[in-house]
């Protein structure tokens, strides 16, 4: 993972910051009763208030505001008891009232800090500078007509959480990573449901270079200025798209400075087709969109006592889960995969109940999630659950299957159901250890093979080809270790070591 890029006259650091737009989980929009149901016929849930019709007035949705509130305590950030929501002036086909009513100096929350793992292993702080709380505005469609556009109000007035991060990511990865953990925070919080594709997480991407040493100035001493002019990328909606569009642009700077030019900040979009960032408009500054407090609604204070009651029914969080599947004997690895998802961690836990945490981890990793991929399916999809998986693991541990039937009883199961205990009996899939049975199989493998009999005699290491051998010959089912046993009796085997 690099945290510099190369150009010709030396090396550059890359700052990034982030301003992540997330749609609170809540039934209805933040300042009317209208449905946020995705998917609608266009302009079917528009109150008037969405619509901004005159003398309609704004009222507080209590859900939005506890939303914003629990994802506060989640990225372990300030509750600030007392709020304004404010007007923020801007003229669009899509903002019926000519306004967004929004937070600007006094948001509803204040700084915390998200912990990102890395793929090598290191762990770094991304602070939170703030969240706050607005309306979404509407959706200009320009493709469903040659000569006109259309507005859709759906959107208009749904309840957004904008997270806005300290310039503290240094690379492309880290960025992707940042916005990962983020989704896994919200979506363990029930208060975004971080589904990028409907627009109900997206994240606008601040980037800038400067010479090395400026990052630690900035650290140092606060000042924006040693981090170079940045441009802003608007509305990227995938953590691969983040990262290419950070790759991109880091290089395109580079390569204007270095050749003289200068970095304007400005808004730019991300072309996924041609994996480029264009110029969108100039960027505004606060002053531009005129912020004032909206004379409608009146301060929001909240009270200690219901603050402390959101915190009490916090869940288990992704940094909490996976300290405990370390302690639990999974790799920092594993835990970080597992944990990236709730439903994947749900799962494991179940999966896991009364087996090895490694060998359940194992098996998910190599067998479950296998299966998943090469039929297209979520694990929220799986046609075996957490239960039948347990229980082919605990067969396999208590010497009923071995490992090799194990995989063909979830083949089974994955493709036909039923009780994987009951198939084993059905099937006669049960693991052979009867020596009886055992020896006949080796006899029969020495028999047919006289000249690797021999040939073990001055190699003792085809012993495994021995194994297999036997193993094929009983179908699978024989004990591996039964059969390692009576082989190295048969053959006069050395012990290892």
């Amino acid at each position: 993972m690099s945290r510099t890029i190369k150009g010709q006259s030396g090396e550059w650091e890359i700052v990034i910051g982030m301003e992540v737009h997330a749609q609170v989980l809540s039934r209805a929009k933040l300042f009317s009763g209208a449905s946020t149901e995705f998917g609608a016929e266009p302009n079917s849930q528009v109150s008037f208030v969405d619509a901004g019709m005159p003398g309609m007035l704004p009222v507080i949705n209590e859900k939005c505001i506890e939303q914003a509130v629990r994802t506060g305590l989640g990225l372990k950030a300030k509750i600030n008891r007392r709020s304004i929501f404010d007007r923020k002036n801007y003229f669009y086909p899509d903002l019926p009232s000519g306004y967004q009513i929004s937070q600007y100096k006094d948001p509803i929350v204040g700084e915390g800090e998200v912990t990102i793992d890395l793929k090598d292993g290191e762990s770094i702080k991304v602070g939170i500078e703030r969240l706050h709380l607005e309306q979404d505005a509407g959706k200009s469609l320009h493709d469903q007509s040659p000569d006109n556009s259309f507005v859709d109000l759906n959107r208009a007035g749904v309840a957004l959480m904008e997270i806005v991060t300290k310039p503290h990511m240094r690379s492309s990865e880290e960025a992707a990573a940042f916005l990962r953990k983020l989704r896994a925070i919200v979506r363990y919080l029930g208060t975004c449901d971080g589904n990028m594709d409907e627009g109900s997480m997206r994240a606008d991407v601040n980037v800038s270079v400067c010479r090395p040493g400026g990052y630690e100035e900035f650290r140092k001493t606060g000042s924006f200025k040693s981090l170079g002019i940045r441009c802003e990328i608007k509305n990227v909606n995938s953590m691969r798209f983040i990262a290419q569009a950070v790759e991109y642009e880091a290089r395109r700077q580079v390569d204007l400075l270095e050749e003289g030019g200068t970095v304007r900040q400005e808004t730019r979009l991300f072309d996924a087709r041609l994996g480029e960032t264009r110029s969108m408009r100039g960027k505004e500054e606060a002053h531009d969109y005129r912020y004032f407090p909206d004379p409608d609604l009146l301060p929001l204070e909240l009270e200690q006592d219901w603050i402390d009651s959101i915190a009490q029914s916090l869940p288990e969080l992704p940094d909490e889960k996976r300290a405990r599947f370390i302690a639990q004997g999974l790799s920092p690895y594993d835990a970080s995969v597992l944990v990236a998802e709730r439903e994947l961690a749900d799962f494991y836990e179940d999966l896991a109940k009364g087996v090895d945490a490694k060998a359940a981890v194992n098996w998910l990793n190599n067998e479950i999630l296998g299966r998943l991929n090469r039929d297209g399916l979520s694990i929220a999809q799986i046609p075996v659950p957490a239960a039948a998986n347990n229980a082919i693991i605990q067969m396999v541990a208590d010497g009923t299957i071995s490992g090799k039937i194990a995989k063909d009883l979830l083949d089974i199961v994955w493709a036909e159901g039923g009780d994987p205990r009951e198939v084993v009996d059905k099937r006669g899939l049960r693991q052979v250890t009867d020596t009886g049975a055992i020896d006949a199989a080796i006899e029969k493998v020495i028999a047919a093979n006289p000249a690797k009999v021999e040939e073990i005699k001055l190699k003792p290491k085809l012993a495994g080809w021995f194994v297999g051998q036997v193993m094929k010959e009983t179908g699978g089912k024989a004990s591996p270790a039964a059969v390692n046993a009576a082989l190295k009796i048969r053959l006069n085997l050395p012990d290892e070591g």
